[in-house]
C-alpha cells in the first residue's frame, strides 16, 4: 500500500473542518513533517489565519508515533479536542487506514477528588474534618455552588473544572480539589477506582495525541516525575508564552499567610515540642515580613536569613516527625496528615532553596496592595525565588529525546528567530557544536494582505512618556482616534492605572462612546459585549494585548498607550538585564527590547482577523519612531502600511467607519 501524501491529507482535513487551504499552511506542513522525520526541531512563525492547528496537527498525525500538543490557553485546548482533532481524525482516517485516539491531559486541581466532596476538607481551625455543605448556608453563593458541584459529580463522566458550564468560584472548587501534593494516591484511596484525574492518566497513556498545556509540560521537565505519558514528538502551540510559563512553574513563593496555615495544619498531627518549634519560626518570619519593602534582594538580610533557617530547620522536624507519629483519634487521618505535609514541605523548600542562595536564582520581596488602596498587614507581603534565566532547563529537557515543534503568531522578533531561540536554550540559528540542538525556524507568512489591510500610525508628536507622568496630550490624542473611528476601539495599555485613568477621563469627554474596563466583568463577558456594539470600546492590559479575538467591524482601532518595556524595578527582569550585561551582551536588546517586541506583534496581531477586516494600530508613544531601538520593534510587527501623519490617519479612520456603517445598514 503506499504511503498517502502529504498535500492530499491536508487538503482532506481542510476540506473536513470548512477551512481555505493556504500557501502558508502547505509550507509549514511539510516542514513540520521534515523536522519529525529528521528527529529535529523547528520554530515556525505561522501569522493569524494561516490555520497552524491543521498545519501541525496534520503531519503529526500522518506519522503514527505519539504526539503530546501542549498548548498555554483553554480555549485553543478545547477548540483542538473538541473540534479540530475530531475532524481531522474522521478525514484521514480512510487514508491512513487508522484512527488516532486523543485525549486531554491537565494538573490534578482541575479535577473534581471525589474524596473531598463525599469526606470534606481538612480544616485548619477544626478537630477533624469540616463539611462544606453542613456549613455553607445553601442560599449563600459557595452553598449552592457546592449544591451544584455534588449534583454534577453524579453525572460527569471527566470530572474536568472547564466542563462544567455555568463555572463555580475558585473558593468552592478548592472545597473539592487536590493537588498532586495533597493526593492520598489511588491505592491509598476509597475512591481511587472512580477517580477522575487518574482516569484522565489513563486515558492519555492510551491515546496517539495528548493535548496538555504549558503549565503541565514545565511541571514534567522540572520535576523529574513523569506526568506526561512517553513521546516521539512534542509539539508546543502558542509558544511564545513557553518561557513565562515554565518560570512561573519555577518560581516559589513564602507568605506569613501561608506559613501560618502549615502551622495550623501540622500541629495536631506532631508533639508538642516540634509543633511550637514551627509556631516561633513562623512568628519569626511574620515579623520579618512586615518590614519588607518591595525589590530584589541581591544578598540576603541576616535577620531575614536567620528567619528562613528557623523556619527551614523546624519545617524538616515537622516532616520527620508527620512520618513517624499515627494519631486514629483524628478523623479520616490520612488526608489531614497528606494536607499538613504538603503545606509544610512546601514552606521547607522554599526556605531552603532561598537559604542555599543559587547564583541562579533572583530573590525579591512583593508587596500586594488590596483593591481599594489601603494597606493590610503581613498578608500583603511575600517573599519570592525564581530561575535567572530557564534557558539551561529547556534546552536540557525539551530538547532531548524527542523532535519538538513549536509555534506560534510571533516567534520572529526584529527579523529573526535567534532572540525566542536563545530564550530556550537554543544556540543561534545553523551553530554547529556537541550537545547543541538542531533547529531551524521559518516564517510562513499569513494569508492577509498587510499593507492594504492596516496602518500602523506613530504619534510622533506627543511628548516622551515618563513614569507616572502626566499624559495629558496622549489622552487628546486618544480621543480624537476614537472620536474619527466612531468608537469600535481596543485600547492596550501598559498598566492597569493608566487603563483606568484613560476609562475615567474619556468616559467624561465622549460619553456616546461606551467604554468597556478590564476588570469590571469577566473577561468573556466583556470582550463578547465589545464585539456586540461597533460603537463599544475596550480598555485594559495584559490579558487583552494577546486574548482578543474581535473580526469585524467592531475592532478597527487598536491603541497601544505606550511601549510596553517591562517596569525598571521589576526585579527578576532587571535581574536577567543585568546578567546579559555581565556576560558582553546587551541587556536591554536582550530582555527588555524583546519584551516588549513580543507583546508589541501580539497586540498588534489583535486588528486584523480575517480577510475583509481593515483598521488602525496606533501607537502613542514617538519612541517607535524616533528611538535607535524602534526599527527592531517595528520588524517584529505585521507588515502594516506606517505613517506619523496624524490628519491622514485621522481620515483613513473616519473612511472605514463611514464604510463599515454603510455596509451594516
Amino acid at each position: 500500500m503506499t504511503k498517502p501524501s502529504l498535500p492530499d491529507l491536508l487538503h482532506a482535513a481542510v476540506s473536513a473542518v470548512g477551512g481555505t487551504e493556504r500557501p502558508g499552511q502547505v509550507a509549514m506542513a511539510e516542514a513540520v513533517a521534515e523536522a519529525i522525520d529528521d528527529n529535529s526541531h523547528l520554530l515556525v512563525q505561522a501569522g493569524t489565519g494561516t490555520g497552524k492547528s491543521l498545519g501541525y496537527l496534520v503531519p503529526a498525525l500522518a506519522q503514527g508515533e505519539r504526539v503530546v500538543v501542549a498548548t498555554a490557553t483553554l480555549a485553543l485546548q478545547r477548540q483542538l479536542v473538541e473540534r479540530d482533532l475530531p475532524r481531522t481524525v474522521d478525514a484521514l482516517h480512510p487514508q491512513l487506514r487508522r484512527r488516532p485516539q486523543f485525549a486531554m491531559l491537565k494538573g490534578r486541581s482541575n479535577y473534581l477528588c471525589l474524596h473531598r466532596l463525599h469526606e470534606g476538607v481538612p480544616q485548619d481551625e477544626e478537630e477533624g474534618l469540616f463539611d462544606p455543605f453542613e456549613a455553607a448556608a445553601p442560599s449563600s453563593k459557595l452553598g449552592q455552588d457546592l449544591i451544584r458541584l455534588r449534583d454534577w459529580s453524579d453525572e460527569t463522566e471527566t470530572g474536568d473544572r472547564d466542563d462544567l458550564t455555568p463555572g463555580v468560584s475558585d473558593r468552592a472548587w478548592a472545597q473539592v480539589s487536590v493537588s498532586s501534593r495533597e493526593c492520598l494516591g489511588a491505592s491509598k484511596c476509597a475512591y481511587g477506582a472512580e477517580c477522575f484525574a487518574e482516569a484522565a492518566r489513563e486515558r492519555a497513556k492510551l491515546a496517539d495525541v495528548v493535548v496538555t498545556n504549558h503549565a503541565l509540560l514545565a511541571i514534567d521537565a522540572i520535576e523529574g516525575a513523569p506526568v506526561l505519558p512517553e513521546h516521539e514528538v512534542l509539539i508546543v502551540d502558542e509558544a511564545h508564552e513557553l518561557v513565562s510559563r515554565v518560570t512561573g512553574v519555577a518560581t516559589g513563593e513564602l507568605t506569613p499567610g501561608q506559613v501560618n496555615r502549615a502551622v495550623r495544619r501540622s500541629a495536631k498531627l506532631v508533639d508538642e515540642k516540634v509543633a511550637d518549634q514551627l509556631q516561633t519560626a513562623a512568628e519569626g518570619f511574620e515579623r520579618v515580613m512586615e518590614l519588607a519593602l518591595p525589590g530584589r534582594l541581591e544578598e540576603i538580610p541576616e535577620d531575614l536569613a536567620y528567619a528562613l533557617m528557623a523556619l527551614r530547620d523546624a519545617a524538616r522536624a515537622v516532616i520527620t516527625a508527620l512520618g513517624s507519629t499515627r494519631d486514629r483519634s483524628v478523623q479520616d487521618e490520612d488526608a489531614v496528615r497528606k494536607q499538613a505535609m504538603a503545606s509544610v514541605e512546601t514552606v521547607h523548600g522554599v526556605a531552603e532553596r532561598i537559604t542555599q542562595g543559587s547564583e541562579y536564582d533572583v530573590v525579591w520581596y512583593e508587596r500586594h496592595e488590596p483593591r481599594g488602596g489601603a494597606a493590610y498587614r503581613h498578608s500583603g507581603a511575600s517573599l519570592r525565588v525564581a530561575p535567572l534565566t530557564v534557558s539551561g532547563l529547556l534546552r536540557e529537557k525539551l530538547f532531548t529525546e524527542r523532535s519538538v515543534v513549536l509555534a506560534s503568531a510571533t516567534l520572529k522578533l526584529g527579523g529573526d528567530f535567534n532572540g525566542v531561540g536563545a530564550s530556550l536554550g537554543l544556540a543561534p540559528e545553523g551553530t554547529t557544536g556537541d550537545d547543541l540542538p538542531v533547529w531551524k525556524g521559518i516564517d510562513v507568512g499569513s494569508p492577509f494582505d498587510y499593507p492594504r489591510q492596516g496602518i500602523l500610525y506613530v504619534a510622533k508628536h506627543l511628548s516622551r512618556p515618563a513614569r507616572d507622568g502626566d499624559r495629558g496630550d496622549m489622552l487628546d490624542e486618544l480621543t480624537e482616534l476614537m472620536q474619527a473611528a466612531g468608537g469600535r476601539t481596543l485600547g492596550l495599555f501598559s498598566s492597569m492605572r493608566a487603563a483606568q485613568q484613560a476609562a475615567e477621563e474619556l468616559r467624561t469627554r465622549i460619553p456616546e462612546l461606551p467604554i468597556l474596563l478590564q476588570g469590571e466583568g469577566t473577561l468573556g463577558e466583556l470582550i463578547k459585549n465589545f464585539a456586540a456594539d461597533p460603537k463599544t470600546c475596550l480598555f485594559g492590559t495584559l490579558s487583552l494585548w494577546q486574548g482578543v479575538d474581535v473580526p469585524g467591524p467592531s475592532c478597527q482601532l487598536v491603541v497601544m498607550d505606550k511601549i510596553p518595556f517591562p517596569r525598571p524595578d521589576d526585579p527578576l527582569m532587571s535581574a536577567r538585564q543585568k546578567a546579559v550585561e555581565e556576560s558582553g551582551g546587551n541587556g536591554f536588546m536582550a530582555v527588555a527590547a524583546t519584551h516588549a517586541a513580543l507583546l508589541m506583534a501580539q497586540g498588534a496581531g489583535r486588528l486584523v482577523r480575517a480577510t475583509g477586516d481593515r483598521g488602525v494600530v496606533a501607537v502613542l508613544d514617538p519612541r517607535l519612531a524616533t528611538a535607535r531601538y524602534g526599527s527592531y520593534l517595528k520588524a517584529s510587527l505585521p507588515d502594516f502600511w506606517y505613517t506619523t501623519d496624524r490628519n491622514q490617519v485621522r481620515k483613513s479612520l473616519a473612511a472605514i467607519d463611514a464604510a463599515s456603517t454603510a455596509a451594516s445598514v
